[in-house]
């Protein structure tokens, strides 16, 4: 078939989704959605999502961006340094973020911070000690991490490491989420053996990507959380076009379909571990 007789993408709104999903990552503050966020935010809403977790990738983005939530009760926050800015966790970026969490309810997890070799902007050392840091203002205020973890193909060194750091300063057993998991069944077990909960992404539904979906066949579904990380990783059929809130709809299908449970079942699953997970209050 060509491309110009191909059907057209199923919209988010054929899957009549209940209101009550969540889409525990998402990063709704940059310039990609200026155009149009408070129309995608609608339509999230109108698609069976409760609740949006938005990402601030650090402070000066917090301060600078959140003000655009001020009338959107639905979309909590995280906050964190990720590892590709690493260069920026300055003692006084920390303080700035001490002071935010200090100020403001909304915020309900230091992240994503961690541990990226995929690129190599940062020293593995300074990502690590970064790392370190901010697991630590999580421990003092009694919040949940939640992790970046990627690493170069067929290489699981930061894997390896962010395990042997969060081991080292004491998450073993803690709350804590392993955001857009997207490695096999061993490294599933390995999160699970820690008492970790696991958020997954829309890569889940390409056809290629066997090892993820044999992973998320062997995940309790009391640890099963869901995001879009949007604007990236689009699930099927929406892969390769801009991702937004309503699209993880798709997810949670693709999931029902590995799990043998409905599409219904896994949204409020999923729903009920990420309001849990992040203490959200009713909307």
């Amino acid at each position: 078939m060509s491309k110009k007789n191909k059907p057209p993408r199923p919209e988010p709104e054929s899957l009549a989704l209940p209101l009550g999903g969540v889409d525990s990552h998402a990063h709704l503050d940059l310039d990609d959605f200026d155009a149009d966020r408070e129309e995608l935010l609608d339509r999230a809403r109108a698609c069976g999502v409760a609740n949006i977790g938005n990402v601030f990738l650090g402070p000066a983005a917090y301060h600078k961006n959140r003000h655009y939530f001020d009338a959107r009760p639905e979309v909590f926050f995280l906050l964190g340094i990720h590892p590709g800015n690493a260069d920026t966790c300055t003692d006084e970026a920390l303080s700035a973020m001490r002071q935010a969490f200090a100020g403001d309810r909304r915020l309900k997890a230091v992240g994503e911070i961690g541990l990226d070799f995929y690129w190599d902007d940062h020293p593995h050392d300074v990502q690590e000690r970064v790392f370190r840091a901010q697991l630590g203002l999580a421990r003092e205020l009694g919040l949940p991490p939640v992790i970046h973890c990627r690493d170069k193909a067929d290489s699981q060194e930061a894997f390896a490491a962010s395990l042997r750091v969060l081991e080292d300063e004491g998450f073993s057993g803690r709350r804590l989420l392993w955001h857009c998991f997207g490695g096999g069944e061993a490294q599933a077990r390995t999160v699970l053996d820690h008492g970790w909960h696991l958020s997954i992404p829309g890569p889940v539904s390409y056809a290629r990507n066997e090892s993820l979906r044999e992973a998320v066949a062997l995940i309790p579904l009391e640890r099963l959380l869901i995001e879009t990380d949007c604007p990236y990783l689009s699930a099927e059929p929406w892969r390769g076009k801009r991702n937004h809130p309503a699209l993880v709809g798709f997810t949670a299908a693709c999931l029902a379909e590995l799990k043998g449970m409905t599409v219904e079942e896994i949204w409020a699953s999923t729903g009920r571990n990420a309001r849990a997970f992040f203490t959200l209050e009713d909307n």
